[in-house]
């Protein structure tokens, strides 16, 4: 077997379902999980219509690259989205379908990464554990940045020290950010390209939660976006990683793309043909039609504010609970050891939540993680206002 299997620490889930052995929630409260990100609003009609019209193209094999029409579709909702230049984020070059993020995060770092010498991946501390996972399997060793209310929740660059920045060979970036929902802003994404330059890493920016804003007016900057503002349209050392999965309410679908320097991409499509990850045909017909619509989008980002806006004032009866800049969860601290506050919580009030230590790692003895929990406001609103009341309750009887 693999022996950098033996490095993988288990999935933050996997650590909830032990925690939680042999506690008996009571019966009489329904069950209500903040627990997973994984949205619970419908998936829009139309794109299930667009699967249900296209099921005799389970006859085909799909191509890697995907359809010239998905990639084109991809290339305009980016370029409009993100005020891109016209043609310099080309359908034909600068872009690769991916099925979700996580899947095209993984194969990145195994296309990239260059064991043969030093490799270290640098990401955010607490963290989608897949950038851990996929580093460790190609054999790297993870560095980790913390992520804390003294910093905003975003990492300090430029307190980095040279000798890390010296093996890194990609650095994670995740803004939204995943659990704070902390956006980060351009100036930081310019010292970012700056220091990748200077150091000769990539940057791979996860931005599964871009389109999870409260304000209409002022959606989050992107990675590409930053490079485009300061004239970099070539996007040299700089990848993305989108997904229709919170965006389009379709994590079922497995369907995103990666975007960016297209030296880059054009090994990692190579990689990626050997991997054998491409997206079924009938998924990228119905990608096209979700790429190409925006009313849903704006639908769910209504929803979701609808569900901050009742639940963050409850919350603050009894917890330091703020709203995120972006993405669909809250990141409050709690008065307790947040894996007793999970434990207590789902004991006492069917409510389930993730402790922030299971989404971290300890550094020098430091947790960023510990005593926070992560909520995901995915439930419908009434379950969520019924769980913010809840936890209320837990609180002020514990």
């Amino acid at each position: 077997m693999n022996p950098n299997l033996s490095r993988l620490h288990p999935y933050p889930f996997e650590k909830l379902t032990q925690l939680k052995a042999g506690i008996t929630p009571p019966k009489d409260l329904s069950s209500i999980a903040l627990s997973i990100g994984e949205p619970k609003h419908a998936a829009p009609a139309f794109v299930q219509q667009v699967i249900t019209d296209n099921l005799e193209r389970l006859s085909n094999y799909p191509t890697t690259r995907g359809t010239d029409e998905l990639r084109e579709a991809i290339s305009a909702w980016a370029t409009r989205r993100f005020h891109l230049k016209a043609g310099t984020l080309s359908a034909e070059r600068h872009i690769v379908p991916v099925n979700g993020t996580r899947e095209g995060i993984f194969s990145l770092v195994q296309s990239v990464v260059d064991s043969t010498r030093p490799a270290t991946v640098v990401s955010p501390n607490p963290f989608y554990q897949i950038y851990e996972g996929a580093a460790l399997l190609a054999g790297a060793t993870p560095h980790y940045l913390a992520c804390d209310a003294d910093n905003g929740f975003i990492p300090d660059f430029a307190a980095v020290p040279a000798e890390v920045w010296k093996n890194c060979q990609i650095l994670f970036l995740c803004s939204p950010g995943n659990p704070s929902g902390a956006v980060i802003p351009r100036e930081t994404l310019a010292q970012v390209i700056e220091l990748a330059d200077r150091h000769d890493f990539i940057i791979a920016s996860d931005e599964c939660y871009s389109e999870l804003y409260p304000d209409e007016a002022a959606p989050p900057e992107g990675l590409l976006q930053t490079c485009a503002a300061i004239g970099r349209d070539d996007y040299a050392r700089c990848v993305v990683f989108h997904s229709l999965s919170k965006r389009s309410n379709l994590p079922g679908l497995r369907s995103g793309f990666a975007a960016g320097d297209a030296s880059l991409l054009t090994d990692y499509l190579r990689y990626r043909t050997y991997h054998g990850s491409a997206m079924p045909i009938q998924h990228q017909l119905a990608s096209i039609a979700a790429w190409r619509d925006e009313a849903h989008v704006r639908e769910n980002r209504t929803a979701y504010r609808d569900k901050f806006e009742a639940v963050v004032p409850i919350l603050r009866q009894v917890m330091d609970v703020d709203f995120p800049d972006a993405g669909f969860y809250l990141w409050p601290r709690t008065s307790m050891s947040d894996e007793t506050f999970a434990l207590e919580l789902s004991a006492r009030q069917n409510v389930h939540v993730l402790p922030g230590r299971y989404l971290s790692r300890t550094v020098d003895g430091y947790n960023p993680g510990e005593n926070r929990v992560r909520m995901a406001l995915v439930a419908p609103l009434e379950e969520c206002v019924e769980a913010a009341g809840r936890i209320v309750q837990f609180l002020k009887n514990y």
